[in-house]
């Protein structure tokens, strides 16, 4: 009870004070608030993409010092076109994962649409634009069926997608037919995607200098909205940091291409993908609805949030990037075959995403997972590849590496639930 009795007066002022986040106080106390911030977010589990990117700078020093060919300007830059399949399939299971569900059938489903525009383009001489998009066409129908079992029926997604998994490879060898492979012609527009690259330096630089100034405008607003509304916002040293690292990552990446033969269309592509997903992703009502879907279900279902769409749709999302990915990879290798999607393709493209960050147990993730995972990957296999290591040691260390980001995974999930976070 107030002093002075019921009616006694209250501090009004007080009471309207809205609540600063602690995260901007620290960051407007220098260095000393960086390193408190820092701190705090270790403590309470908060790691985001550290993790990840600490491995691939010990990845990338391990191999270099075993060989300097590794982080030769021609293998960087060659990484950086392999890893465009498997990030796109990666960057589709990110959205699946996101719900706290899996896709089984992504490195199928690939092959599958691959399988589809090289019969219709090759075989029966269908123009390649219509082609490409009846391949796109197939993966989004896929993730349509697919999601209607598991959110209509309740099947669960492990069994539905793990029958999508023998189904629609089954179905790609059918269409493939008795002839088994065939042969991308080279100039088709799937191989032109993957094999395109823009030698002019400017192509790299340029895009190097679009993405940071997209970043610092996207920055700015978000800060001015921000502030307009009363909530607390990054304060103008904290946006400035951020743009100085993102522009030294970016014009590094620029310059290592241009020491090469340029910017490849497809890792172009793929950063395309990544930015305007994210934008769905954090930027849009539908995205805020995924991660509600994959923090507490009930609640978003309370919310009103219609569950069983947003479910088909992140299905179709992934199987339709999973068409995507099987498109470059088939354009990689410049042919369909009865292997397309199998091997590793699964594991390497799920991996990717959990190794990026993206929780296995929903509503944590980012759209950069992918290629921050695919990056991971791709620089394995690599450097293993270099080294002349054995398919079986490459098994045992990427499986190795998979374990290890689920355990973080797992152990900051822990932390965040005793810190009262999770």
């Amino acid at each position: 009870m107030p002093k002075g009795g019921v009616n006694a007066p209250v501090d009004v002022a007080a009471a309207a004070t809205p609540a600063v986040d602690p995260r901007l106080i620290v960051r407007q106390q220098g260095l000393k608030g960086y390193v408190q911030e820092f701190r705090r977010r270790v403590s309470s589990g908060e790691l985001g993409s550290l993790p990840v990117i600490v491995a691939l700078i010990v990845i990338w020093v391990v191999f270099g010092s075993l060989n300097s060919s590794f982080l030769s300007a021609q293998n960087l830059s060659n990484l950086s076109q392999q890893i465009v399949g498997t990030g796109m399939i990666a960057l589709g299971v990110v959205f699946v994962l996101l719900l706290g569900e899996i896709d089984l059938s992504v490195g199928s489903v690939s092959g599958l649409c691959a399988a589809i525009f090289a019969v219709m383009d090759v075989t029966h001489g269908v123009n390649q634009w219509v082609a490409l998009v009846c391949a796109l066409a197939g993966g989004a129908a896929v993730g349509l069926i697919q999601g209607f079992f598991f959110a209509k029926i309740g099947v669960p997604a492990f069994v539905v997608t793990l029958a999508g998994n023998l189904f629609w490879n089954g179905l790609m060898l059918q269409i493939l037919g008795s002839q088994g492979t065939i042969n991308l012609p080279g100039d088709d527009i799937v191989s032109k995607l993957y094999t395109t690259i823009y030698g002019a330096q400017i192509a790299a630089y340029g895009t190097a200098a679009i993405g940071v100034l997209l970043f610092l405008a996207s920055q700015l607003i978000d800060a001015r909205r921000r502030q307009a509304a009363g909530v607390p916002s990054r304060p103008p040293l904290d946006i400035a940091l951020r743009t100085i690292l993102l522009a030294i990552v970016a014009f590094l990446a620029a310059y290592t291409l241009n020491q090469y033969k340029g910017l490849p269309l497809a890792l172009l592509i793929f950063l395309i993908f990544i930015v305007v997903l994210d934008f769905v992703l954090r930027r849009t009502t539908y995205g805020r609805q995924i991660f509600a879907l994959g923090g507490n279900i009930e609640g978003a279902r309370r919310a009103g949030i219609n569950v069983s769409w947003t479910r088909i749709s992140v299905f179709m999302i992934t199987s339709t990037m999973a068409a995507i990915g099987g498109l470059f990879l088939a354009a990689q290798i410049q042919s369909a075959s009865q292997t397309s999607g199998g091997g590793n393709l699964l594991m390497n493209s799920i991996a990717a995403a959990v190794i990026g960050g993206t929780s296995l147990f929903g509503g944590r993730g980012s759209t950069w997972s992918a290629l921050l995972g695919a990056l991971v990957i791709g620089s394995i296999l690599s450097g293993m590849n270099i080294q002349g290591l054995s398919n079986a040691l490459q098994f045992m260390i990427t499986g190795a590496v998979l374990l290890a980001a689920v355990v973080i995974d797992s152990l900051a999930r822990r932390t965040q639930r005793a810190a009262g976070r999770a």
